[in-house]
């Protein structure tokens, strides 16, 4: 059994810590650093909105459930469920397992162990399959879930986040030290009950294209959270490629040479190879950015699918979406999608400089800053962020799809036809030696076979 990635985090100021989870069985824990910010923790926010009747602060929506994709969308495959714990002082049980409740067509509960499972003074919590036994061998879903620890205070409340893929072998999931029994008392307990609460997104993966993982809400209250990661993932993509790109323009003599090959090639011929079919582009989308061990994979797909839907509506500012950048800011395009293809929209040999040279697009924080001037907070504060976090995710997504193009068809169609036309300039360059040798040589057998006959004759 694998581990899958948890993370446990926490408003206290400076304070940020993950734990990974574990299956029941495994043994072993390890922990790293991660990182979130603001003023009250969105999930728990996010929980009392909707229990009370109340949405939740947010900007138009993102990726909403407009779509014309078949089968059930994220909002249909996301749940909540609270379990209260009552008289925990007194529990005697080993373990412990909450009702069950059903999401994503699927019946799931909570499973705790009061004491620790194989670990001492913690408490250990997963997130089961119910009745695992019935399930055909096979059967296997990947399912991204939150489990919030309620503390009287919120800010003390703690949250965790994991992705992992259920199987009928691998049924639960969680985390065997998700508390110090001896930090229980301070606000965890209140009048003897304990409250955990729970959020669970199942995936409906796609391997041709990418595709909308998370409900909008709960993907809202994930993107704080997880931005900085997802934006680590696209710069090292972007770094990588503006690497290889750069090697090619920055060898003078290299670069000379493949200006010269390309641009000796007929108008239609570099046409053609300027264009690639949507579909495979799409699966190699999916193949590079999808990993379902790392928890921000759902995040960095959401938003390549918005970012491609709207590149294949030709517009960034579609009624319902977020606007990617306002229009005297929106860098000149890449990639247009015609048809069934996409298309690089000029020269390569301009795509080509400018990717080697652009630098990710900087962060904008002129919108909070001048939320926090005017003095604006709760509701309006957290609004602002989630647009800014929601835009910055659409700016990378946007620039990482061109990229992701134009890397694809320069190197599978242009840099392969340009190594064979160098292939092809050295074989003729070699056979025109071999030629100019063998004519050097016949005309030294000329003259010596001259000069033998002169001296004969003489």
């Amino acid at each position: 059994m694998s581990v899958g990635e948890g993370i446990l985090k926490w408003e206290i100021a400076g304070t940020v810590s993950e734990e990974t989870g574990v299956g029941r069985s495994m043994e072993g824990f390890s922990s790293g650093q991660h990182c979130q910010s603001g003023k009250a923790l969105a999930e728990l926010q996010s929980f009392e909105q909707v229990e009370s009747g109340t949405p939740s602060a947010s900007p138009l929506d993102w990726e909403t459930d407009d779509d014309n994709e078949e089968g059930p969308k994220p909002s249909e495959l996301y749940g909540k469920y609270t379990w209260r714990v009552e008289k925990f002082s007194e529990l005697k049980k080993r373990d412990l397992s909450s009702n069950q409740f059903e999401v994503g067509g699927h019946k799931w509960y909570i499973l705790i162990y009061p004491q620790g499972c194989d670990v001492c003074h913690h408490l250990s919590l997963f997130l089961c399959v119910a009745n695992h036994e019935k399930l055909l061998p096979g059967w296997s879903h990947l399912a991204q879930f939150t489990i919030a620890v309620v503390n009287k205070d919120p800010k003390k409340s703690k949250c965790f986040d994991t992705l992992h893929r259920f199987q009928k072998n691998e049924h639960d999931w969680g985390w065997k030290k998700i508390m110090d029994l001896t930090k229980m008392p301070d606000g965890f307990i209140d009048a003897d009950t304990l409250t955990i609460k729970a959020q669970v997104q199942v995936i409906r993966e796609r391997a041709e294209r990418p595709f909308r993982c998370l409900d909008c809400q709960y993907r809202r209250e994930l993107v704080p959270v997880y931005l900085t990661n997802v934006e680590r993932n696209y710069q090292r993509f972007l770094e990588e490629k503006r690497s290889k790109l750069g090697k090619l323009i920055y060898d003078k003599a290299r670069w000379s040479s493949f200006r010269t090959i390309w641009m000796g090639i007929g108008q239609n011929a570099r046409h053609q190879m300027s264009r690639e079919k949507i579909d495979v582009i799409l699966k190699a989308v999916v193949k590079h950015f999808f990993i379902d061990k790392e928890i921000t994979s759902t995040l960095v797909m959401d938003s390549l699918y918005s970012v491609l839907k709207a590149l294949k509506d030709d517009t960034m500012c579609k009624k319902g979406r977020l606007k990617l950048l306002e229009a005297e800011e929106m860098p000149a395009p890449m990639v247009r999608v015609d048809k069934d293809m996409f298309v690089l929209v000029d020269d390569v040999l301009l795509l080509l400089e400018r990717a080697a040279m652009d630098l990710l697009p900087p962060k904008d924080e002129k919108g909070l800053q001048n939320c926090t001037k005017d003095g604006n907070s709760g509701g309006d504060f957290n609004k602002d962020s989630i647009q800014c976090d929601e835009r910055r995710l659409t700016e990378l997504g946007h620039r990482t799809v061109e990229i992701f193009v134009l890397a694809h068809i320069f190197s599978n169609k242009i840099e392969v036809a340009y190594q064979e036309a160098v292939a092809l300039k050295e074989q003729e360059e070699l056979i025109r030696e071999e030629e100019e040798s063998w004519l050097a040589e016949g005309e030294q057998k000329a003259k010596r076979g001259a000069v033998k006959k002169e001296k004969k004759s003489e």
